[in-house]
């Protein structure tokens, strides 16, 4: 059953006109595998293969020379191994081929999962659209009721993320002071999920 789960999962990710451009396009178990390669201006190209995977993870397999052993590399690594001069930048030098041209990994498609998004947790119906929107493995960032995003746009950017921060500590990821570890506003008596369940319980006792 959770196969089935993770291979729908994939066909979820991905449409087949999304896909349609990109070469070399394999689809397996929980991801979908392309040919991708990175540029040194003294090494030249490094070909290998990119895995993407249903919770978002990235994974190369380096097939720059025939003897290379190096898979199951992050983005950032293969970009690296490459040679590449200007390093750090993987997203814009990391490339898969589409319409026979080398793009940007930023340009496609195949950076559209896994990213963060900010929800408003200030009213109890905004905590229920969070609180569904964790629940549902087929949810897309379009789905927000309050930004009009995609799931191709961009990620809030890290300053902005901690400019709106806590206000005690800007770079504070989570503490008791401002996290809320279960109360009326953000448990719902009618949800059927574990979390929401136990708390109504011990509410009662």
């Amino acid at each position: 059953m959770a196969n089935g789960v993770e291979k729908e999962s994939v066909l979820m990710m991905f449409s087949d006109e999304e896909l349609r451009e990109i070469s070399g396009v394999k689809r397996g178990g929980d991801y979908i595998e392309v040919t991708c390669g990175c540029t040194s201006h003294r090494y030249g190209d490094a070909v290998g293969r990119l895995r993407v995977f249903s919770n978002g993870d990235l994974e190369i397999t380096c097939e720059c020379t025939p003897g290379c052993n190096e898979d199951k590399m992050t983005p950032a690594a293969f970009e690296k191994h490459s040679g590449r001069e200007t390093a750090r930048k993987w997203k814009n030098n990391v490339w898969v081929i589409a319409n026979g041209e080398k793009v940007p990994l930023s340009k496609t498609v195949l950076l559209k999962c896994n990213k963060e998004r900010r929800f408003r947790l200030r009213t109890k119906e905004e905590c229920l659209i969070h609180h569904n929107a964790l629940a549902d493995k087929n949810w897309k960032c379009s789905d927000l009721p309050y930004d009009k995003i995609t799931c191709d746009d961009e990620e809030e950017r890290a300053s902005r993320r901690v400019y709106r921060g806590c206000i005690r500590s800007p770079t504070c990821k989570g503490c008791t002071s401002c996290v809320c570890f279960g109360c009326d506003i953000c448990r719902f008596s009618d949800c059927s999920c574990q979390t929401c369940i136990d708390f109504t319980r011990n509410a009662k006792t």
